[in-house]
């Protein structure tokens, strides 16, 4: 699944890089503000949070409007588990690759959509047990790799500063929750973590 995401990522990046394109390259920011929906463990978590940070390039395209960009992030999504001192932490690098379409209100603001997928790879804890935290939940695992999607709006102004609000959203799961039925049997359900989220960038 890895190299097969690698692929995609790459031909992804080569396909964006017309040699007409300008470049320009920056660092990015922001807050998570994420949703956690799975069997036996949407109605326990709480507190959901976290930030991504990392560098980006964007391609203007030889298109009135048009352009994409890339970046490779840290991302964490914290959730806390109500009535504990416990949390679900995910830790990955994500590299969203948006095509952008903008309009210029002055010379100073422009205005801008985007949209696209979004590949993360987890570097964190795979794995935890809940056995001692919930009383029908034994734990849950996330996934090595994950695809998923943004939409959103964002302003650049002085063609430097980048302010963007977007939601990410699961195309595959992001792991799964193992739980205890009523039955004293055990279930495996899937566990997606749905973002909102918030950012600031600055291109050099």
């Amino acid at each position: 699944m890895k190299k097969i995401l690698t692929i995609i990522v790459v031909a992804c990046v080569a396909f964006v890089m017309p040699s007409q394109a300008q470049v320009k390259f920056g660092l990015k920011g922001g807050l998570n503000l994420t949703s956690i929906s799975g069997d036996n463990i949407s109605s326990a978590v709480s507190n959901k949070s976290g930030f991504y940070i990392g560098p980006t390039v964007k391609f203007t395209l030889p298109v009135v409007g048009l352009s994409v960009d890339g970046s490779a992030l840290y991302d964490q999504r914290n959730a806390k588990i109500k009535g504990t001192d416990e949390t679900i932490k995910s830790q990955s690098i994500q590299i969203p690759i948006n095509v952008r379409y903008g309009i210029g209100l002055s010379s100073v603001v422009n205005v801008f959509a985007f949209a696209g997928p979004q590949f993360g790879f987890n570097i964190g804890d795979k794995s935890k047990s809940f056995n001692a935290i919930l009383e029908d939940t034994k734990g849950w695992s996330l996934k090595s790799s994950n695809i998923s999607g943004n939409v959103g709006i964002g302003a650049t102004v002085f063609s430097k500063l980048q302010i963007t609000a977007n939601y990410n959203f699961q195309l595959s799961k992001s792991g799964e929750v193992e739980y205890i039925k009523e039955d004293g049997t055990t279930g495996t359900g899937k566990m997606k973590f749905n973002t909102w989220q918030l950012g600031l960038g600055y291109y050099f």
